[in-house]
């Protein structure tokens, strides 16, 4: 088998033989096929391409920067370039990186210790990916409960069964170019309608055969993280409940958005704020949450093509993407797919954040897993002799984490005194926020008290809201005195009935 190594040695044998193969497989295609190529398509196409190999002279490589990570760049074979891309170098508490370009697009590269990878890795195979949280491959199989990735390793021939062969409906095979689902952005406008629409479960496919756990590790994808992604929708499930974030998850992601300096990054920059007086990321490293998420295992041969996130009610706070094992392709271009995008290539312990009305709405992408780029810290770990599957896995394998707010949640007691859940969508800013409450024409909330810095304190202070209550900023005297009443009390709501 050849290495990469040699597929970019035009004098190989190996290159010779592939650029055959290439112009064989190439020879008939019309010169014209690329012309209706946007610049973002065109830039996947690149990168994706087998043959001849992407230069990636164009990608920014933030990991130059750092004399200890020179030997994983050299043994990884794939090198970017420092000059490539503009970049500015922030005033925080870690290396971080801002792309003017893209305001509110931040690099973290190494943010991540060798440690912290390892556990991560550990985490998203054999805790999250397992029972009660839903996989890909909960659809169409009776997974066991202890996660396919625990059972690979005990019984590795042992037979998982497909649900078709005991469900009442399945999913008959379509033929031709896949669907997509072009869902409208979810806004405080249409939160409740979205929110209420039905969300049936997909039907798990016709085709899918019984088959060894060992077998069916590579074709795990994702797994969710916090609230329910509905994936037929594109929109979050509610009705599911709202999953666990891992406790050492929720510190990194929450420590890479304190660690920015984020007047740094925002300063002087006029944008598309919610409230341009009061912009949100003012408020992030007190406001900051994450409650939702998603962790993806790629296969060096899979692909993550451009698209836009638009599930969140609040599309400006950050989103935490965290980069594990094999190296990759990174595109972020603009609001349209006819914007050039900015390639980046991303390395184990690397962490972006995409903030802001600018990132955040912008298309993005993997279009490339490099090969043979695993850094020697997770292909060989004479401390831990249970490492070797992992190792072996991450071979051919990047995992990344993304994790991002949504919500906020609470409770709420109705007219007949019961408990309900309460979900409040975030309005990007700190003073006015809109609940959906079911209708309900009374609201009682019960909210954390924080001192003159924002720290939670140990009491509460309950408000009951009855019909239509304005925004602070409104003209209400009343709701203006509650702001106050607990010291600094941020979380001020409007609700209409």
């Amino acid at each position: 088998m050849s290495s990469v190594s040699d597929l970019l040695d035009p004098s190989s044998p190996a290159y010779k033989k592939a650029r055959r193969q290439f112009y064989k497989a190439t020879k008939n295609r019309p010169d014209t096929i690329n012309n209706d190529w946007t610049p973002f398509r065109a830039a996947e196409k690149r990168y994706k391409a087998r043959f001849p190999p992407p230069d990636l002279a164009s990608l920014l490589d933030l990991a130059q920067y750092d004399s200890q990570r020179s030997n994983e760049i050299a043994d990884g074979v794939w090198r970017g370039s420092l000059d490539s891309v503009s970049h500015t170098r922030l005033n925080s508490k870690v290396d971080a990186y801002a792309i003017p370009d893209i305001p509110g697009l931040v690099i973290l590269p190494s943010f991540l210790s060798h440690s912290e990878q390892h556990d991560l890795v550990r985490w998203s195979l054999e805790r999250q990916a397992c029972y009660p949280n839903p996989t890909n491959l909960d659809v169409h199989y009776h997974l066991p409960r202890e996660g396919l990735w625990t059972r690979s390793l005990q019984d590795p021939d042992s037979l998982i069964l497909p649900k078709s062969l005991d469900s009442d409906t399945i999913d008959t095979p379509s033929y031709g170019p896949r669907q997509l689902v072009n869902n409208a952005p979810i806004s405080v406008d249409n939160y409740k309608k979205l929110a209420d629409e039905p969300k049936p479960p997909p039907a798990p496919s016709a085709t899918v055969s019984a088959a060894s756990a060992v077998t069916l590790i590579p074709k795990l994808r994702w797994a969710n993280i916090g609230w329910y992604y509905h994936w037929g929708t594109k929109q979050y499930d509610f009705s599911q409940g709202k999953g666990e974030i891992d406790k050492q998850l929720r510190t990194i992601c929450k420590r890479a958005v304190l660690s920015v300096d984020w007047k740094d990054v925002y300063g002087g920059l006029e944008l598309d704020w919610e409230q341009p007086d009061d912009p949100e990321w003012k408020h992030w490293p007190d406001m900051y949450d994450p409650d939702a998420g998603i962790v993806n295992f790629y296969q060096t041969k899979d692909t993550l093509m451009a698209h836009v996130d638009r599930s969140e009610v609040c599309a400006t706070s950050p989103l935490v993407s965290i980069s594990l094992g094999s190296a990759a392709v990174f595109l972020i271009g603009g609001k349209t797919r006819d914007s050039e995008p900015i390639p980046v290539l991303l390395r184990s312990g690397d962490a972006v954040i995409m903030s802001g009305p600018v990132a955040r709405r912008a298309y993005h992408g993997v279009p490339r897993v490099l090969e043979s780029s695993l850094p020697s810290h997770l292909s060989n770990r004479e401390d831990d002799p249970e490492w070797e599957p992992f190792a072996a896995y991450l071979r051919t394998t990047r995992i990344n984490i993304n994790v991002r707010q949504h919500t906020l949640d609470d409770t709420m007691e109705n007219d007949a005194g019961v408990l309900v859940d309460l979900y409040v969508p975030r309005k990007c800013s700190a003073t006015n926020r809109l609940i959906t409450s079911k209708d309900h024409a009374s609201v009682q909330i019960v909210i954390a008290d924080v001192d003159a810095n924002g720290r939670a304190l140990s009491t509460n202070t309950t408000f009951a809201f009855s019909g239509q209550v304005r925004s602070q900023g409104e003209g209400d005297d009343s709701l203006n005195r509650l702001a106050t009443k607990a010291g600094l009390l941020r979380n001020v709501w409007s609700y209409q009935k």
